[in-house]
Protein backbone atom coordinates (compact mmCIF):
# COMPACT_ATOMS: atom_id res chain seq x y z
CA UNK A 1 0.00 0.00 0.00
CA UNK A 2 1.29 3.23 -0.80
CA UNK A 3 1.21 6.25 1.81
CA UNK A 4 0.77 9.29 0.35
CA UNK A 5 3.50 11.56 -0.25
CA UNK A 6 3.54 14.90 1.69
CA UNK A 7 3.16 18.01 -1.06
CA UNK A 8 5.90 19.90 -1.71
CA UNK A 9 6.74 23.33 0.33
CA UNK A 10 4.44 22.48 3.34
CA UNK A 11 6.21 21.79 6.41
CA UNK A 12 5.22 18.74 9.01
CA UNK A 13 3.68 19.95 12.18
CA UNK A 14 6.14 19.56 14.52
CA UNK A 15 8.36 22.40 12.69
CA UNK A 16 5.65 24.85 12.37
CA UNK A 17 4.70 24.30 16.01
CA UNK A 18 8.89 24.95 17.13
CA UNK A 19 9.30 27.91 14.56
CA UNK A 20 6.01 29.77 15.92
CA UNK A 21 7.20 29.16 19.83
CA UNK A 22 10.40 30.70 19.20
CA UNK A 23 10.57 34.55 20.11
CA UNK A 24 10.92 37.03 17.35
CA UNK A 25 12.92 40.47 17.84
CA UNK A 26 10.16 43.20 19.00
CA UNK A 27 7.55 40.66 20.11
CA UNK A 28 6.22 41.03 23.32
CA UNK A 29 8.71 38.91 25.20
CA UNK A 30 11.73 41.07 24.06
CA UNK A 31 9.85 44.44 25.27
CA UNK A 32 8.37 42.80 28.88
CA UNK A 33 12.01 42.67 29.55
CA UNK A 34 13.10 45.16 27.98
CA UNK A 35 10.99 47.29 30.05
CA UNK A 36 11.84 45.64 32.87
CA UNK A 37 16.01 46.20 32.90
CA UNK A 38 14.64 49.90 32.34
CA UNK A 39 13.09 50.20 35.54
CA UNK A 40 15.40 48.51 37.42
CA UNK A 41 18.08 51.25 36.18
CA UNK A 42 15.84 53.90 37.02
CA UNK A 43 15.01 52.86 40.17
CA UNK A 44 18.87 52.58 41.12
CA UNK A 45 19.94 55.58 39.30
CA UNK A 46 17.43 57.28 41.54
CA UNK A 47 18.38 55.58 44.78
CA UNK A 48 21.69 56.80 44.04
CA UNK A 49 20.65 60.23 43.85
CA UNK A 50 18.51 60.57 47.20
CA UNK A 51 21.56 58.39 48.79
CA UNK A 52 24.32 61.24 47.57
CA UNK A 53 21.93 64.26 48.02
CA UNK A 54 21.67 62.99 51.98
CA UNK A 55 24.89 63.18 52.49
CA UNK A 56 25.31 66.41 50.71
CA UNK A 57 22.86 67.55 53.52
CA UNK A 58 24.20 65.92 56.46
CA UNK A 59 27.81 67.26 55.80
CA UNK A 60 26.42 70.69 55.17
CA UNK A 61 24.11 70.76 58.21
CA UNK A 62 27.47 68.81 60.72
CA UNK A 63 30.24 71.33 59.47
CA UNK A 64 27.87 74.53 60.09
CA UNK A 65 27.86 73.05 63.89
CA UNK A 66 30.66 72.74 63.88
CA UNK A 67 32.03 76.20 62.67
CA UNK A 68 29.44 77.48 65.33
CA UNK A 69 30.49 75.68 67.98
CA UNK A 70 33.28 77.82 70.54
CA UNK A 71 36.83 76.66 70.77
CA UNK A 72 37.88 76.02 74.38
CA UNK A 73 40.50 78.34 75.64
CA UNK A 74 43.04 76.75 78.26
CA UNK A 75 41.36 78.02 81.23
CA UNK A 76 37.79 76.69 80.09
CA UNK A 77 39.97 73.27 79.80
CA UNK A 78 41.40 73.96 83.31
CA UNK A 79 38.05 73.90 84.26
CA UNK A 80 36.50 71.18 82.60
CA UNK A 81 39.37 68.95 83.86
CA UNK A 82 39.39 69.93 87.09
CA UNK A 83 35.52 70.52 87.38
CA UNK A 84 35.12 69.26 90.77
CA UNK A 85 36.54 65.96 90.20
CA UNK A 86 39.80 64.73 90.79
CA UNK A 87 42.41 64.54 88.18
CA UNK A 88 42.90 61.05 86.69
CA UNK A 89 46.69 61.68 87.21
CA UNK A 90 46.45 61.51 91.02
CA UNK A 91 49.01 63.31 93.84
CA UNK A 92 51.99 61.19 94.74
CA UNK A 93 52.45 61.42 98.50
CA UNK A 94 55.76 59.99 99.67
CA UNK A 95 56.01 58.74 103.18
CA UNK A 96 59.55 57.45 103.10
CA UNK A 97 60.66 54.72 104.83
CA UNK A 98 59.07 52.47 107.88
CA UNK A 99 60.59 50.41 110.42
CA UNK A 100 58.60 48.30 112.65
CA UNK A 101 57.84 45.83 114.73
CA UNK A 102 55.60 42.94 113.41
CA UNK A 103 53.23 41.31 116.04
CA UNK A 104 54.93 37.57 115.67
CA UNK A 105 54.65 36.58 119.41
CA UNK A 106 57.18 33.41 119.22
CA UNK A 107 60.13 35.53 118.01
CA UNK A 108 60.25 39.30 116.76
CA UNK A 109 60.33 39.89 113.34
CA UNK A 110 60.91 43.00 111.58
CA UNK A 111 59.34 45.30 108.53
CA UNK A 112 61.00 47.62 106.57
CA UNK A 113 59.12 48.94 103.97
CA UNK A 114 58.49 51.85 101.82
CA UNK A 115 55.11 53.40 101.54
CA UNK A 116 53.67 56.30 98.69
CA UNK A 117 49.88 57.23 98.19
CA UNK A 118 48.70 57.98 95.07
CA UNK A 119 45.98 60.76 96.31
CA UNK A 120 42.39 61.87 94.14
CA UNK A 121 43.05 65.94 93.69
CA UNK A 122 40.33 68.55 95.47
CA UNK A 123 38.72 71.05 94.09
CA UNK A 124 41.28 73.89 94.70
CA UNK A 125 44.22 72.62 93.74
CA UNK A 126 46.07 74.36 90.88
CA UNK A 127 46.79 73.22 87.58
CA UNK A 128 49.89 71.07 87.78
CA UNK A 129 51.29 72.64 84.07
CA UNK A 130 50.15 76.22 85.46
CA UNK A 131 53.46 78.38 86.12
CA UNK A 132 54.98 79.45 88.85
CA UNK A 133 53.77 83.34 90.09
CA UNK A 134 56.85 85.30 89.80
CA UNK A 135 55.24 87.78 91.76
CA UNK A 136 58.35 87.77 94.11
CA UNK A 137 60.39 90.11 91.66
CA UNK A 138 58.08 93.43 92.20
CA UNK A 139 58.13 93.04 95.94
CA UNK A 140 61.93 92.47 95.72
CA UNK A 141 62.16 89.91 97.76
CA UNK A 142 64.36 87.67 94.78
CA UNK A 143 62.12 84.55 96.47
CA UNK A 144 61.44 82.46 93.53
CA UNK A 145 57.44 80.92 93.70
CA UNK A 146 56.54 77.99 94.92
CA UNK A 147 55.23 76.18 91.77
CA UNK A 148 51.87 74.17 91.79
CA UNK A 149 53.11 70.50 93.13
CA UNK A 150 55.46 72.37 95.85
CA UNK A 151 51.94 74.07 97.53
CA UNK A 152 50.19 70.59 97.21
CA UNK A 153 53.08 69.03 98.86
CA UNK A 154 53.63 71.55 101.57
CA UNK A 155 49.81 71.09 102.27
CA UNK A 156 50.43 67.20 102.39
CA UNK A 157 52.69 67.76 104.95
CA UNK A 158 50.22 68.67 107.62
CA UNK A 159 48.61 65.05 107.37
CA UNK A 160 51.67 63.11 107.03
CA UNK A 161 52.25 62.85 110.94
CA UNK A 162 48.44 60.89 110.87
CA UNK A 163 48.43 59.08 108.32
CA UNK A 164 52.07 57.87 109.39
CA UNK A 165 50.42 56.57 112.68
CA UNK A 166 47.81 55.15 110.61
CA UNK A 167 50.11 52.94 108.70
CA UNK A 168 51.99 52.22 111.35
CA UNK A 169 48.99 50.72 113.75
CA UNK A 170 48.18 47.92 110.80
CA UNK A 171 51.34 47.17 109.83
CA UNK A 172 52.32 46.85 113.34
CA UNK A 173 49.50 44.02 113.66
CA UNK A 174 50.26 41.86 110.99
CA UNK A 175 52.00 38.60 111.61
CA UNK A 176 55.25 37.99 109.09
CA UNK A 177 53.31 35.01 107.72
CA UNK A 178 50.29 37.54 106.91
CA UNK A 179 52.65 40.21 105.14
CA UNK A 180 54.84 37.34 103.22
CA UNK A 181 51.68 36.29 101.02
CA UNK A 182 50.18 38.70 98.20
CA UNK A 183 46.78 38.37 99.71
CA UNK A 184 47.69 39.77 103.16
CA UNK A 185 50.05 42.23 100.90
CA UNK A 186 46.50 43.53 99.64
CA UNK A 187 44.61 42.63 102.47
CA UNK A 188 47.01 45.57 104.52
CA UNK A 189 47.02 47.80 101.57
CA UNK A 190 42.52 48.47 101.92
CA UNK A 191 43.12 48.51 105.41
CA UNK A 192 45.73 51.47 105.40
CA UNK A 193 43.00 53.37 102.44
CA UNK A 194 40.06 52.74 104.40
CA UNK A 195 42.09 54.49 107.83
CA UNK A 196 43.46 57.37 105.48
CA UNK A 197 40.43 58.37 103.71
CA UNK A 198 38.94 60.14 107.21
CA UNK A 199 41.95 62.16 107.57
CA UNK A 200 41.04 63.77 104.43
CA UNK A 201 37.28 64.90 105.65
CA UNK A 202 36.06 64.12 102.16
CA UNK A 203 38.76 66.12 100.34
CA UNK A 204 40.91 63.52 98.69
CA UNK A 205 40.87 60.07 99.11
CA UNK A 206 43.58 57.02 98.35
CA UNK A 207 42.97 55.99 94.98
CA UNK A 208 46.13 53.33 95.52
CA UNK A 209 48.39 52.60 98.18
CA UNK A 210 52.11 51.32 96.75
CA UNK A 211 54.72 49.25 99.20
CA UNK A 212 58.21 49.83 98.04
CA UNK A 213 61.07 48.16 99.48
CA UNK A 214 59.51 45.06 101.69
CA UNK A 215 61.81 43.26 103.84
CA UNK A 216 60.83 41.22 106.72
CA UNK A 217 63.75 40.15 109.35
Amino acid sequence: MVKPSQPKGIKPKAEISEEVSAPVPGSSDFSGKGLLNANTLITALICLFFIGSNYFIVSLVVDSKLKNFPALTAAQEDEHEYDGKADRRGIILDLGEFILNLNNPSAKRYLKINVALELTRAAHDPPLHAKADGGGHGGGHGKKAASPLEIIEAEMSQYKPAIRDAIISILSSKTAEELSSLAGKELAKEQIKESIDPIFAGEREVKRVSFGAFIIQ
